[in-house]
């Protein structure tokens, strides 16, 4: 799963939680509803992490995909 469109991105690269969900959380309050939000990071935990914070907060994780030991994940903003 590849997406050519997103409106913002946010790197925490070398970052663990909780500055991953903390730089994520920041990220998406600059997002209007619908926008989509490109996170890049390398803390492995994060998969679990980010899936939890979507779904409590009502975001929807798009996707996650996996190169190496980079995660990117794709975020829309619902609320």
């Amino acid at each position: 799963m590849s997406f050519d469109s997103f409106d913002a991105e946010q790197d925490c690269l070398g970052l663990s939680c909780p500055m991953v969900l903390l730089k994520t959380r920041s990220a998406m309050k600059k997002l209007e509803v619908a926008q989509v939000l490109k996170m890049v990071t390398t803390d492995p935990n994060a998969v679990l992490d980010v899936e939890a914070w979507t779904s409590g907060l009502g975001h929807e994780l798009l996707g996650c995909e996996q190169d190496g030991d980079i995660f990117t994940f794709f975020i829309r903003k619902n609320r």
